[in-house]
C-alpha cells in the first residue's frame, strides 16, 4: 500500500546518524595530527580496511543507479564486476609494492620522482579533476533523494533549485566538520558503518519485496530467472532480466568490453586513485594491504550480484504494482527510493534512507579528505616545507578542506540543472575521459624504462580525452559503435602513445 515517508521522521534519522558519525569521527580524532589525517599513522587493522573498501567502492551511486539499470540493462553490470576482480589482483600484484617501497603518502609523488615535477602536478590535476566530478556525482545522487523526502508544500513555497543547494550545503557543511580532523583514520571506522547499513538495507529490500508479494525467497528468485525485460527500449528487451551477457559487438553493454574495461576501470579509479590508496598506505605493511585487496575482490562480485538481484527485483516488484509508467518513474534512478520510501512501510523506509546516508557520508568523506591530502602533499608540499610551522599547515590544510566542499557544492549545483542520464553510466563516462591519463602515465613509468620530456606530459594529458572524444563520438553517429567503457583503455593508451613520442632514452 503506497504511503508518503514523514518529513519528521526522514529528520531524526537523518539526524541520528549523523550524530553516530559525529561520536566515531572524535573517538577517532582525538589525538590526530596532521600526519594522522593522512596516512592514519599506518596502523589500520587490514579487515577492518577491506570491509570498509565494499562500501567505499560501491558508495550511493551504486546504492540508487545499479538496481534501476537493470530495467534497462538486465545483468549485463555483471561482466564489468567479473574484471573489477582481475584489477584488483593487478593493484595488489603491480601498484602496492611499488607504492610501499617507495613510502608514498601520495600517489602521485611517484611521477614526480620518475619523470619530473610537471609530471608530478599532471597527475595530481587529472586526479582532482576526476575525484571532483566522480564524487561530486556521488553526493548528488543521494541529496537528490533527500529532496524527495521534502514536503512539496515546502519546496512551492521558495523555488525547488533554491531547496536543493540549501540541501546541498547542509550535507557538505556536516561533512566537512565530521573529516575534518581525523582525516584517513576516520573515514577507514565510518566505511565499515557504511558497508554494514547499506549490506542490511539490500537484506531488507529483498525481503520486503518477497513480504509484500506473498512470495518466499526461492519463489522470489525463480520468478525473476523466469521474467523476461518488456521495456521495448531496454537493451536486453526480449532476454530474461537475470541474463549477464550482450554479445553484440556494436553495443556499449558487450560482455567482452565490459569485462576489459572492468579490469581498467578498477586499476584507474582504486589502485590510481588517491583516495581508495590512501586506505591502503594506511595499513601497517604491504601483506597486510595485499590481504586487503585479495579480500575486497572477492566480496565486490559477491556484493554486486546481490545488487542487480535486487534490483531485477524491484523491476518484477513495479509491475507487480502496475509497471513504472503507472508509479511515476521516468528515470531508472527513481525506482528504488520511490519504492522503499513508498510501499516497504516506515522501518524499512527508515532502514533504506540510513542505507543510503551511510552509502554517501564516508564516500564523499574519502573524496573530501583525498583531495585535501593531494593538494596540501603535492602541490603545498606539505612534508617537504620548513618554513611552516605544524600550527600553520593544520590551518592550511583545513581552509583547503573547506574550500573542497564549496567546489563540490557548485558542481552539484550544476548537475542539478543539466544531468538527465543514470548517473551510475554517467560516473563512469566521466572516468573514461578524466581517469585515462592517469592510466597512461603511471604505465609508461612502471613498463618502460624512459624518461619524457616533462614540459609535454600536460599537453599529452589535455589531447588523449580530446581525440577520444572525437573518436567516439564519429564511431557512434557515423558507423553504429559505441565504445563503452573501452573509451577509458583507447584514452590510456593513446596517452602512453604521446608519452612515447616525447620519450627520451636513458644514459
Amino acid at each position: 500500500m503506497r504511503q508518503e515517508f514523514p518529513f519528521a521522521l526522514f529528520l531524526v534519522a537523518f539526524a541520528a546518524y549523523t550524530l553516530l558519525l559525529f561520536v566515531i569521527s572524535w573517538v577517532t580524532g582525538r589525538k590526530a595530527g596532521s600526519s594522522s589525517f593522512f596516512s592514519g599513522d599506518r596502523k589500520a587493522p587490514w579487515p577492518v580496511v577491506a570491509y570498509g573498501m565494499i562500501g567505499a567502492s560501491i558508495s550511493g551511486v551504486t546504492f540508487i543507479s545499479v538496481p534501476g539499470n537493470v530495467w534497462v540493462q538486465n545483468f549485463f553490470y555483471m561482466p564489468l564486476v567479473l574484471g573489477f576482480f582481475v584489477g584488483y589482483i593487478v593493484i595488489a600484484k603491480v601498484l602496492l609494492p611499488l607504492y610501499y617501497k617507495m613510502n608514498l603518502t601520495s600517489i602521485y609523488t611517484y611521477l614526480g620522482d620518475r619523470f619530473g615535477s610537471r609530471s608530478h602536478k599532471t597527475g595530481t590535476t587529472v586526479f582532482m579533476v576526476s575525484r571532483f566530478l566522480g564524487a561530486a556525482l556521488r553526493i548528488f545522487v543521494v541529496i537528490v533523494v533527500f529532496f524527495t523526502f521534502i514536503p512539496r508544500s515546502m519546496v512551492e513555497a521558495t523555488s525547488p533549485l533554491t531547496v536543493f543547494i540549501i540541501i546541498s550545503a547542509i550535507f557538505l557543511i556536516l561533512l566537512y566538520f565530521y573529516t575534518f580532523k581525523g582525516g584517513v583514520k576516520t573515514i577507514i571506522w565510518t566505511d565499515v558503518l557504511q558497508t554494514t547499513f547499506m549490506l542490511i538495507a539490500v537484506g531488507l529490500t529483498i525481503y520486503y519485496i518477497g513480504k509484500n508479494m506473498g512470495l518466499s525467497f526461492g519463489q522470489l528468485f525463480s520468478s525473476v530467472a523466469g521474467t523476461i525485460n518488456t521495456n521495448p527500449d531496454a537493451v536486453g528487451y526480449g532476454r530474461p532480466f537475470t541474463a549477464w551477457f550482450d554479445w553484440n559487438w556494436s553495443h556499449g553493454t558487450n560482455a567482452v568490453k565490459q569485462f576489459i574495461s572492468g579490469i581498467f576501470v578498477t586499476i584507474a579509479m582504486t589502485g590510481l586513485d588517491q583516495a581508495m590508496m590512501q586506505k591502503n598506505l594506511a595499513c601497517k605493511d604491504i601483506k597486510a594491504a595485499q590481504k586487503n585487496m585479495y579480500t575486497t575482490s572477492i566480496i565486490i562480485v559477491v556484493v554486486n550480484y546481490f545488487f542487480v538481484l535486487m534490483g531485477a527485483l524491484l523491476c518484477l516488484y513495479a509491475q507487480h504494482l502496475g509497471g513504472f509508467e503507472a508509479l511515476g518513474i521516468t528515470k531508472t534512478d527513481q525506482l528504488f527510493p520511490l519504492i522503499a520510501s513508498r510501499y516497504f512501510g516506515i522501518g524499512a523506509g527508515v532502514f533504506f534512507l540510513i542505507g543510503l546516508i551511510s552509502a554517501s557520508y564516508p564516500s564523499a568523506g574519502a573524496a573530501m579528505t583525498s583531495l585535501t591530502t593531494s593538494f596540501c602533499v603535492d602541490f603545498l608540499k606539505f612534508k617537504t616545507r620548513t618554513d611552516l610551522s605544524e600550527s600553520r599547515k593544520e590551518k592550511i590544510r583545513k581552509l583547503v578542506h573547506a574550500g573542497v566542499g564549496v567546489v563540490f557544492l557548485l558542481i552539484i549545483v550544476v548537475l542539478y540543472l543539466v544531468s538527465n542520464d543514470a548517473v551510475i553510466n554517467l560516473l563512469y563516462k566521466l572516468a573514461s575521459y578524466t581517469y585515462g591519463p592517469l592510466l597512461g602515465i603511471f604505465f609508461f613509468g612502471i613498463l618502460t624504462k624512459y624518461q619524457v620530456r616533462d614540459r609535454a606530459v600536460p599537453w599529452i594529458a589535455v589531447a588523449a580525452p580530446v581525440i577520444c572524444l572525437i573518436i567516439n563520438s564519429v564511431g557512434k553517429k557515423f558507423l553504429g559503435f559505441d565504445l563503452g567503457f573501452t573509451l577509458l583503455i583507447v584514452n590510456g593508451l593513446l596517452t602512453f602513445f604521446g608519452m612515447w613520442l616525447f620519450r627520451v632514452k636513458t644514459r
